[in-house]
């Protein structure tokens, strides 16, 4: 199964960034992942928070395929602990061609995403940014690779 993290506009936080490489490099020894970014709406001021949302909608459709399985970020999603989680990607690992995590813009996603969408996953109930977000599920897909291997990363 390919593991894709989609998000919308550039990770520009020179430390997040950094964080995000060395995961994805970690990661590239479990299994095939690659980020695709979706350049972030210009000219917002003149935008309504649903204009923008499908806009940013219609770009991340066209990166989902027909037999893909798409997962939204999302603070209304399923909610793990690492454990569950990294049971969940097994599971997905068994069932999945591609596996598509999706970060949303700054308003989330528009309806059009929702109704392709085939599962959301909360990382938290707090607020993060879009570029935290990017760390911390990074993060989460490494230990959860962990886990399935039983490898010592993790300590329960």
């Amino acid at each position: 199964m390919k593991t894709i993290l989609l998000q919308v506009g550039k990770t520009t936080d020179k430390h997040f960034l950094a964080g995000i490489n060395d995961y994805a490099e970690r990661i590239s020894h479990y299994m095939p992942m690659e980020t695709v970014t979706i350049a972030e709406t210009k000219n917002t001021k003149s935008l309504t928070v649903e204009q923008q949302k499908t806009i940013e909608g219609e770009q991340i459709l066209k990166q989902v395929r027909p037999t893909d399985t798409l997962v939204l970020l999302d603070e209304h999603g399923s909610e793990f602990t690492s454990l569950q989680f990294a049971a969940w990607l097994e599971r997905q690992r068994n069932s999945a061609k591609r596996l598509i995590l999706a970060i949303g813009g700054p308003y989330g996603f528009s309806k059009q995403v929702y109704d392709r969408a085939n599962d959301k996953i909360s990382l938290s109930r707090m607020t993060f940014s879009h570029q935290m977000i990017r760390l911390i599920i990074s993060e989460q897909i490494y230990r959860a690779c962990t886990i399935i291997k039983g490898e010592p990363y993790h300590h329960e």
